[in-house]
């Protein structure tokens, strides 16, 4: 498997490859440095400072520290890290936490002997400008400011003078944390997760990573616990300087607020989208609310590959080793991955399944296309014979299922090596989910689906709209090859017409200097269109990285396209609006849209359209 750093760095923007600064060194698995105090990884639970009335008083110092980000025994490095005077150093960065009204008397001690710091976030919100406050080594400065407005925030710590020079600096993003301004009358009980990265290349080749929520990385993360029918209320703030589109498995969240780390936007109730995956950039935040109304093991994971494989390590493992195919998730997965476990409540009763549809669906490995490291594909068997075992349909098999009806999808491993697939955005039983060794409850967890077995999918779907299914085993070789495709859920009693409704499942075809392939091709022929009529055009993105716009113009003009569903699930009239046709879709994102085209030619955009990825003419009579 190729080395991530320099397919990030040609795929853009999600892992730089630098020299390392003085100020970070690798320590020795199980040494914790000669005198440097030992990271405590921060679950904010606990606000830091102490109240004197209304005024919060904060005395913080940036230190060099010792961090284990893969757990007590796992390897240390030496990071620069927030601590409260007194306290340990904290990743994430001590927890602020006041109600509307505060007054914050904040010093800030930099006791880096060779690094100016520069402090972001401690102002009143929302803001216009981010004013940082620069500290040279040994420096120290207090500031006083109102809290201001209600909302999830983040502050940071950054080395050197500049808010961000991506390209010069190894990531260093170690001293960033959560800061929350409550009502007056007090919040609901919720959690708060920081995504917080430290990253540099070892050599050549490697590229060492602590990719951690809450300051740990999977599989030593915290498994956070609810029963069925909780309401579950979380505040996560991307403290990195990479975006992250973050998937929650099995269940729909509902997001609240979304900020920018200055300003935080709350929804009305109208207006807030439900979602199975969020994007946030890099220092943005999100409130958000889900209720699990079955039991099981879930995952709460950042869906770039490179952020949730083994590669996700301190110390990757080389390109021949299995990790990435091994049954026990606690190898195969690796960094920003949280898990959940889903009780039951007592007396529950289990849900029967009677006449349920069945299908059979093959992971198949065929001829080698173009630059993809193998020929992968899911194909659907249709009629009574099963497809040749090298057969492959380009973009693989479309899944057109009906809501409500019960559906058993046989997965048959036609490969060499361990397969398992994530129906994803589905609401379905947790051993279903296709996380091999975790998906499921107690001790019936789902295995992985050895060469020449099979597994049971039940579905039943609540819902119409446009999902994905994909590998979850050796993600990025398999994705890359081909084993992702799109599902489309239709209403009772409806047939799929491909002359009104287009599906557009947008992935990589290989992880070295990637191209775009949509429904499993680079160059697509014209697709006639039937004016003055409504198109149904569904959009997914499903490649191992990258967040790309997807536009529909008229010569050199953007349309406008009517909203109507996202990751599945249809808008509500307050958003389903029409509007100028581009939208970005991030990995692990659909979208639905609906246009009504005049006579003429439009031109199907996805990238830059100075400089496009993929385009597709629409001829419309």
């Amino acid at each position: 498997m190729t080395d991530p750093v320099r397919l990030l760095a040609q795929a853009a923007l999600l892992i730089t490859a630098v020299a390392q600064p003085p100020s970070a060194r690798l320590l020795p698995t199980g040494t914790t440095g000669d005198t440097l105090p030992l990271v405590q990884p921060n679950d904010n639970r606990a606000s830091r400072g102490r109240f004197h009335g209304d005024t919060l008083e904060l005395r913080l110092e940036v230190r060099m520290a010792s961090w284990r980000p893969e757990g007590d025994s796992g390897a240390a490095i030496e990071v620069a890290a927030l601590a409260e005077s007194g306290r340990a150093p904290e990743i994430p960065a001590p927890l602020i936490r006041v109600p509307v009204g505060t007054i914050i008397v904040a010093s800030i001690q930099n006791l880096l002997a060779d690094s100016t710091i520069a402090v972001h976030g401690l102002l009143t919100h929302p803001a216009a400008h981010d004013d940082s406050l620069v500290l040279h080594p040994g420096e120290s400065k207090t500031i006083s400011f109102a809290a201001g407005e209600p909302g999830t925030y983040a502050y940071w710590a950054a080395l050197g003078t500049s808010r961000h020079r991506r390209g010069l600096d190894p990531e260093r993003e170690t001293a960033s944390g959560a800061f929350i301004v409550d009502p007056r009358e007090g919040a609901r009980p919720d959690r708060v997760l920081v995504i917080n990265i430290w990253g540099t290349p070892a050599d050549s080749i490697t590229y060492r990573n602590a990719l951690t929520i809450n300051g740990l990385s999977w599989p030593h993360s915290e498994r956070i616990e609810a029963l069925v029918g909780d309401t579950v209320h979380w505040r996560v703030v991307n403290g990195s300087y990479r975006g992250h589109p973050m998937h929650l498995h099995g269940f729909y969240f509902r997001i609240d607020e979304l900020g920018d780390g200055l300003r935080a936007t709350q929804f009305p109730a109208s207006q807030r989208p439900e979602v199975v995956t969020q994007s946030l950039d890099p220092f943005t935040t999100m409130a958000m609310t889900w209720t699990p109304d079955r039991a099981g093991d879930w995952l709460f994971h950042c869906h770039i590959g490179f952020h949730v494989t083994p590669e996700a390590r301190l110390d990757p493992p080389p390109p021949d080793n299995h990790d990435r195919m091994a049954h026990d998730p606690t190898v195969h997965m690796a960094g920003l991955v949280m898990g959940i476990v889903v009780r039951p409540r007592p007396g529950a009763l289990q849900a029967t399944r009677r006449n349920a549809r069945r299908l059979h669906l093959f992971v198949q490995e065929g001829t080698h296309r173009g630059r993809a490291p193998r020929g992968l594909g899911y194909v659907l068997q249709r009629g009574a014979r099963a497809p040749a075992r090298d057969s492959l349909e380009a973009g693989s098999s479309l899944l057109v299922l009906n809501r409500n009806e019960p559906t058993d999808i046989v997965v048959v491993n036609r490969l060499a090596e361990p397969a398992a697939i994530h129906w994803h955005g589905i609401e379905l039983e947790s051993y279903s989910d296709g996380v091999a060794g975790w998906s499921g409850y107690g001790d019936h967890l789902a295995p992985s689906i050895q060469p020449g077995d099979s597994f049971f999918a039940h579905l039943t779907l609540p819902r119409a709209g446009t999902f994905i299914y994909h590998t979850h085993m050796n993600d990025i070789e398999q994705l890359t090859s081909g084993l992702y495709g799109g599902i489309v859920v239709l209403e009772p009693g409806r047939r799929f017409d491909p002359r009104r409704d287009h599906i557009y499942v947008a992935g990589w075809d290989s992880e070295q200097n990637p191209h775009l392939l949509v429904n499993g091709d680079s160059l697509p022929a014209p697709l006639d269109l039937s004016a003055g009529v409504s198109h149904r055009f569904r959009f997914v993105n499903i490649g191992a990285a990258e967040r790309f716009p997807f536009s529909i113009y008229r010569d050199t003009s953007l349309v406008t396209w009517k909203m109507l569903a996202r990751d599945g699930a249809e808008l509500p009239p307050a958003q389903a609006l029409t509007v100028p046709s581009v939208d970005w879709l991030d990995v692990g994102e659909t979208r639905d849209v609906e246009i009504v085209p005049l006579p003429g030619m439009y031109r199907l955009v996805i990238g830059d359209p100075a400089k496009p990825e993929w385009v597709q003419v629409l001829q419309a009579r």
